[in-house]
């Protein structure tokens, strides 16, 4: 094994023992990560930066700071106390009224985006029903993928499908030329 292997491991295990025990923030560990390799000579800092410019990482950036405003203005809290007027605390019902409309707006926006908006009103439900917020996200994450697929307008993976297809399709010009 050479040393940049071994660099790579440690860097790998370092971030891994930091996420597991939850002593920093996770945003942080990931960019230090990434800094510990550029530095370290691995990745070039193109490289590094590369996965910045994507158009599915800003997306799901901007997703999170939609879904963190409707958690601090007080939209989540309000739609999550609609919603728990007409479930309680009955699990199932909170799951089939959170998956409804998660599958129905997911039909009309990307799935990612319906996610991101509806994450914060699917914690505050599990919240006030007392159950771990994880017994909600994987059924909103289904219903989000199948209205999805009602309608074909979930956008992500047909574009790396499409990136994938030009870039072949470029390097097989190039063979031919």
């Amino acid at each position: 094994m050479n040393n940049e292997i071994a660099f790579v491991l440690t860097v790998l295990i370092v971030m891994i023992a930091l996420f597991v025990s939850d002593r920093a923030r996770l945003d942080l560990v990931a960019l230090l990560g990434l800094l510990a390799l550029m530095f370290g000579g691995i990745l070039t800092p193109a490289e590094a930066a590369a996965g910045f410019g994507d158009t599915t990482v800003l997306l799901i950036a901007a997703l999170m700071v939609v879904g963190d405003g409707l958690f601090q203005t007080g939209v989540a809290a309000w739609v999550g106390q609609r919603l728990g007027q007409l479930t309680g605390h009955n699990e199932q019902r909170i799951i089939v009224t959170l998956m409804i409309p998660v599958a129905i707006l997911s039909a009309f926006i990307s799935s990612t985006g319906t996610v991101a908006i509806m994450l914060p009103i699917a914690v505050n439900l599990a919240h006030r029903a007392g159950i771990s917020p994880s017994r909600l996200l994987l059924p909103m994450a289904y219903a989000a993928l199948t209205g999805g697929m009602i309608t074909l307008i979930d956008v992500p993976q047909p574009e790396h499908v499409r990136r994938r297809r030009s870039e072949r399709r470029r390097r097989a010009v190039r063979r031919h030329l």
